[in-house]
């Protein structure tokens, strides 16, 4: 039993130092700084997700356009090389 409030004195006794510790480190950045350096680093997360996700996005869509190439060379059509389409266009080249 002796140990066991030993233990506890010694982990409360280091877990204060430690809260302690935090809070002057803390006390010491000034609260807008540090909201700044977590939105800036949240900003980079999301845009590197963002990119990824575009890349997986692409990669998947250029994988399913050469199935339906090869499909469609297997079904005896004529295929020709991929068309370039310009996503932001309104008018048409036919």
């Amino acid at each position: 039993m002796h140990a066991f409030l030993a233990r506890a004195a010694i982990a409360g006794v280091v877990g204060a130092a430690s809260f302690e510790a935090v809070r002057k480190t803390v006390a010491k950045v000034p609260l807008r700084k540090a909201t700044v350096v977590a939105a800036a680093w949240g900003i980079r997360v999301v845009r590197d997700a963002e990119r990824k996700a575009g890349e997986g996005a692409e990669h998947a869509r250029l994988g399913l356009a050469d199935v339906i190439a090869e499909a469609r060379e297997r079904a005896g059509e004529d295929v020709g090389p991929p068309a370039v389409t310009n996503a932001g266009s309104t008018t048409s080249d036919n």
